[in-house]
């Protein structure tokens, strides 16, 4: 396949690679800063940065883009593509319909649209990713872009789902939870500790054993602990008490507190 990116952050520094060592053939990179687009290409075979979103003589058919959410329709309103060719974008909260109606508005050329949905946390400049356990979530109207789509997975990962935009928006809102929310707690002890001298490895242990009981039960409910999940109300006041003069660490304490309360004391 011959694919062009536009977008050379966090995902195409891993997508790109990967797909080049399926066998496929990355022609272009765009980024509007060019040092980062200059960045990707050097990892790539034989690769060219691409300086416009005038894409007209591309020889490229599939037009990825691995752009922030907000700046997908101002891409969409400039770029200029082949006709016939096929654009997908990877976010996890915009929906196929917004790409169908901003080419349809924007584009002189018939074109078709995609969404190709790796569901993973990726960050630039690290060691580049094995693909083979991402699950990659595809969404098209026509079924020959979905068949290609479900090909393109399938040539870098085992796990590849035909996924609505609805399912894919409730998909990013619990991403986010699981990941996001997650990592800034972690943020946070590390913090915590910090400031009072105390080393952040003697937590390390534990975080290690909490995912590897959350991932391994049916339901991460099912080994919930702590003093919210026991109902230990003398515990969590002596650490409110401790956290009087951070009151944005008290308040994310009691929220979590109140939640887990809500959920498991009846």
């Amino acid at each position: 396949m011959e694919i062009s990116f536009i977008g050379a952050g966090n995902l195409a520094w891993h997508l790109a690679p990967a797909f080049e060592n399926a066998g496929h053939h990355i022609n272009e990179v765009y980024s509007r800063q060019l040092q980062h687009s200059r960045q990707l290409v050097s990892n790539l075979y034989d690769a060219r940065t691409h300086s416009e979103l005038n894409f007209a003589d591309s020889p490229s058919r599939f037009f990825i883009l691995t752009i922030p959410d907000d700046a997908l329709e101002s891409v969409c309103s400039q770029l200029v593509l082949p006709e016939n060719a096929v654009v997908v974008h990877t976010s996890g909260a915009r929906s196929l319909r917004s790409l169908e109606q901003w080419m349809a508005i924007y584009s002189d050329v018939p074109v078709q649209t995609g969404v190709f949905y790796p569901l993973q946390t990726f960050t630039k400049g690290q060691t580049f990713m094995i693909f083979d356990e991402i699950p990659i979530c595809i969404e098209a109207d026509d079924s020959v872009i979905e068949d290609t789509l479900v090909q393109l997975g399938q040539d870098i990962s085992d796990i590849v789902y035909l996924i609505t935009s609805d399912e894919r928006r409730i998909l990013h809102v619990a991403a986010v939870f699981a990941c996001n929310f997650t990592n800034h707690l972690l943020t946070l002890a590390h913090d915590l500790t910090t400031q009072y001298g105390l080393d952040f490895d003697l937590l390390r242990p534990l975080i290690a054993e909490t995912f590897r009981k959350g991932l391994a039960a049916a339901n991460p409910a099912d080994v919930q602990t702590g003093p919210a999940r026991r109902g230990d109300l003398t515990t969590i006041e002596t650490h409110l008490s401790y956290l009087n003069d951070q009151p944005k660490l008290s308040e994310i304490y009691q929220l979590m507190t109140e939640s887990i309360q809500r959920k498991y004391i009846r």
